[in-house]
């Protein structure tokens, strides 16, 4: 009799015991209005979302171009690691600073500000937040792209620019980015390339082959570059492409 009691006073326990703890399965617990992340979780959410913010920084931002065209210019100057990549890096994150700040302002007055108010839901806000965004990314993203990524999303086209989804306007922004930096390069190598033919037709007709061609004209590259104040030159011509 005793172990019929237990048997009966567990099944009349486990209701109340079921609805008193919430139910947690890989980190989602249920509570009385909808399933929610618990802290765990969310900290692996966030710091996956971290890892994945470089990446949507280059992509989004004048970072790529930047630093395609320096990497060209190091290339071209035939220092090898000189600037290290640090360095160019480091210029490439600033220079995009402040190309990005002016859209980073219009969309934390657009997005953030009326969500931390309570004036408007998240999914508003961000709506919102995006519009700033996606008229940047309109301006350089090159209409043969954005049909490309339609094409492939199997998507209409749109009836106004403004129209378009931040998914098509993304890659279409990398393909025509991508183009651009490396039209700048190859622009950034002719010089360079001269110098290195005319050196390296002087050596070969006085036949002195004991050191290499590229070593003779590394001086003459840096020499003309330096003359020229070719830093200012080519950072301003970057900062203007994107202004223009």
């Amino acid at each position: 009799m005793s172990r019929r009691w237990l048997v009966w006073l567990l099944l009349a326990v486990r209701p109340a015991y079921a609805a008193a703890t919430p139910f947690t399965l890989f980190g989602i617990s249920e509570s009385k209005g909808a399933a929610t992340l618990s802290v765990p979780m969310q900290i692996i959410v966030l710091l996956t979302l971290g890892t994945l913010l470089p990446a949507a920084v280059m992509c989004v931002t004048p970072f790529l171009r930047i630093t395609i065209v320096l990497h060209f210019l190091r290339q071209a100057l035939g220092t090898q690691t000189m600037p290290s990549n640090q360095v160019l890096v480091g210029l490439a994150l600033f220079l995009t600073i402040v190309l990005m700040r002016p859209v980073a302002a219009e969309m934390y007055h657009r997005g953030w500000e009326p969500v931390a108010a309570g004036a408007e839901t998240p999914e508003a806000g961000f709506t919102e937040a995006a519009k700033p965004l996606r008229h940047f990314l309109i301006r350089f993203a090159r209409e043969k792209d954005i049909r490309l990524i339609l094409g492939l999303d199997r998507q209409p086209a749109p009836r106004t620019p403004e129209d378009l989804d931040l998914a098509v306007l993304i890659p279409a922004y990398v393909l025509s980015e991508l183009k651009a930096g490396f039209q700048i390069g190859a622009v950034l190598f002719l010089p360079f390339l001269m110098i290195d033919l005319v050196v390296a037709s002087v050596t070969l007709s006085v036949g002195m082959m004991q050191l290499p061609p590229v070593m003779i004209s590394a001086p003459f590259k840096i020499m003309l570059f330096v003359l020229v104040d070719g830093w200012n030159l080519v950072v301003g011509s970057l900062m203007r492409s994107f202004y223009g």
